[in-house]
This record gives C-alpha cells, sequence and structure tokens, in this order.
C-alpha cells in the first residue's frame, strides 16, 4: 500500500477508535444523561473552504489537494474535520485568483509571490496574509534552440509571452529585460512582454508568432519537449508559489486557517518524502485537471527543477517589491510587517 494511502487509513483508524470510545461513554453513563445524549440534535452544517491553485507542477500541494478530494480521499479534509468540505478552484495565474480573494470568491489560494504583493499594498495590508512558501524554482525563459536568441544582446524588437500582466514570471521578465539596458514598458518598450495564457503559449511559439515564453512548469518542459525550445535563463531560487489566507477568514475561523497551514506543512513534507509517489499523483492531477493524459516523462523533466518549500521569508518579499518597483508595479508599496502577521 502507497504511503499517501496509508496515511488516509491512519487518519480513518484514529476516528473509528474516537468514535468507540465516545460510545462506551455513552453506556456507561446514567441513563437520564444517556437519553439526553442519544436524543440531542445533530448539527451537521458543513464549513465550506474555497481553495485556488494553478494547474501547474509548481503548485503540486494544490494540485494534490484537489485531485485528493475529487477522489473521495481528500489530503485537506482529513486534517481539518468532518465539518468541513474543501471546493477547488483553478486558475491561470495569480492576477484573478487575487481578484477571486477581493471579491470573496475564494478563501486561500496557492499564487505567486508578485500577485500576492500587489493584492496586500492594493488593499493596504487589509486584505490578505502569506501563510507559508510552497515551491521555489521551476520558471524559466525559454528560446528556440537554433540559436536566433544566444543572449540578451538579440532581444531587441523581439516579443515575450509571460503569463499575465503583473504575475510573478510577468515581473521577472521585465526585470531582467531593464538590468540588460532595455527600455521596458508596461505596454510596449523595446522588447513587448505580451500576457498570453499558459494554455495559449506553446501553439504561439510554435507558430513563430511570439519568440520567447517566461513561464513555469510543466510548461518550461513543455515548450522544450514539443516546441524545440532551450533554457537561456533559469530561476532556480526564485520563490515560485505561497499559500495565503483572506484576512476575513483569518478573522472569522482562526483556528481553521492554522489547521489548512498545518496540513499543508505535512504534504509539503511528504512531497519531499515520496518523491516518485507526489510525481505520480500530480500527474493524475494535472491530467484530470487538463482533460488528458500528461506524460509522465514531462513530469519527471520538470520536477528536478523544483523545491518544495514551506520556507519564505519577508526579506524576499521585500527583494520582490523593490525589482517590481523598477519596472512600474508596486509604486505605492507600504511595509510588509503585517504580510506575514496571522492576525486581521
Amino acid at each position: 500500500m502507497n504511503s499517501f494511502a496509508s496515511c488516509v487509513r491512519g487518519f480513518h483508524a484514529a476516528l473509528r477508535c474516537a468514535v468507540s470510545r465516545a460510545w462506551r461513554g455513552i453506556r456507561t453513563a446514567r441513563p437520564a444523561c444517556a437519553v439526553f445524549l442519544l436524543c440531542a440534535p445533530v448539527l451537521s452544517a458543513k464549513t465550506v473552504l474555497r481553495v485556488g491553485y494553478f494547474p501547474n507542477i509548481t503548485h503540486a500541494q494544490g494540485v494534490l489537494g484537489a485531485h485528493s478530494t475529487r477522489e473521495g480521499a481528500g489530503w485537506f479534509e482529513q486534517r481539518l474535520g468532518s465539518d468541513v468540505t474543501i471546493q477547488w478552484f483553478p486558475f491561470n495565474a495569480g492576477p484573478s485568483a487575487m481578484e477571486a480573494i477581493f471579491a470573496g470568491s475564494i478563501d486561500l489560494t496557492y499564487v505567486g509571490p508578485n500577485p500576492a504583493l500587489n493584492a496586500y499594498i492594493r488593499s493596504r495590508g487589509a486584505e490578505i496574509r502569506v501563510l507559508a512558501g510552497a515551491a521555489e524554482g521551476g520558471a524559466a525563459l525559454v528560446v528556440p534552440a537554433d540559436g536566433s536568441l544566444a543572449g540578451p544582446a538579440d532581444f531587441k524588437g523581439r516579443r515575450i509571452a509571460s503569463p499575465q500582466l503583473g504575475n510573478t514570471q510577468d515581473v521577472a521578465a521585465r526585470v531582467w529585460l531593464k538590468k540588460n539596458g532595455y527600455r521596458v514598458a508596461l505596454v510596449g518598450g523595446d522588447v513587448p512582454v505580451v500576457p498570453t495564457a499558459n494554455a495559449d503559449q506553446l501553439a504561439l511559439f510554435q507558430q513563430g508568432k511570439i519568440d520567447a515564453v517566461w513561464t513555469v512548469e510543466p510548461w518550461v518542459s513543455r515548450l522544450e519537449l514539443e516546441a524545440k525550445g532551450r533554457l537561456l535563463v533559469e530561476q532556480r531560487d526564485a520563490v515560485t508559489t505561497v499559500l495565503v489566507a483572506s484576512v476575513k477568514l483569518l478573522r472569522t475561523r482562526p483556528e481553521l486557517v492554522e489547521r489548512f497551514a498545518a496540513a499543508h506543512r505535512e504534504l509539503t513534507a511528504w512531497v519531499n518524502e515520496h518523491p516518485a509517489e507526489a510525481q505520480a499523483r500530480v500527474r493524475a492531477g494535472l491530467s484530470a485537471d487538463a482533460h488528458r493524459e500528461i506524460p509522465a516523462a514531462l513530469v519527471a523533466r520538470a520536477w528536478p527543477r523544483l523545491t518544495f518549500t514551506e520556507r519564505v521569508t519577508q526579506t524576499q518579499f521585500e527583494t520582490l517589491v523593490a525589482e517590481a518597483q523598477s519596472v512600474g508595479f508596486l509604486r505605492d508599496a507600504i511595509s510588509l510587517d503585517r504580510l506575514f502577521s496571522r492576525q486581521p
């Protein structure tokens, strides 16, 4: 039996023991007390927790959580309790997930650090908190393998695709261009950065309608394997994914936030301890999201480029703020002291 299933069986066994002990207590209680306990109404109201994630390998914990819920053996449900129902919502990129937080459509989400920062600053610290890290690495600038873009000097007048304006890879592309002497603008500039949904990047790259792509796994590996791309810049140590919660959830259900964060940390440890099984389960989740089979070779190629970790620091985010400001984002930045606080 695999380790993931063993974890689930362990929770079921613990639950059976608890029920058995409770029943023995009722049988040995005084009759009136027993009647009261047996006749008391059962409160069956469910707490619905709405969680966002991206169908990317960089969001492995979200993919695993969503797929385990889909299979009826939810990792997070087992740890949050039978009174909690989790609904999972896939997003293409971070800004869309942050809009969902603002609208009250989701309660927590896995997201890139730059959209999280933008949401925090835009709301003046009133809407979002970072609970934990999730992944580092897995992002890269992919260019054609024919050598037409051999280095930074070759990019004048070329077009780079990113997943969405202001998302983590979009900002990284603009920062890299500016550091290499190009004039950068939100629209246009010496090297236009064109927000393009991940699902569209591959075909446009194959057709030559975009010259390069700054994106994340598994799209990086797909561009290599299916479109003859090669990596020009790889971000192995960059913060790629974090787990965030809405302040509203922290205010109303702080204990639920802590339990979800603890389950996330446990899942992150499990991923690192069982890489082969984690890869297989992430592939199954991605296949379910894409409604087609994701090749095992694709996941295996992408996996070593990622580090799954719960660690993330305010210093890392302060560096990201400075970089984003250098290319026209986050101009009204505020102190990040509350971003990592568990206080609403």
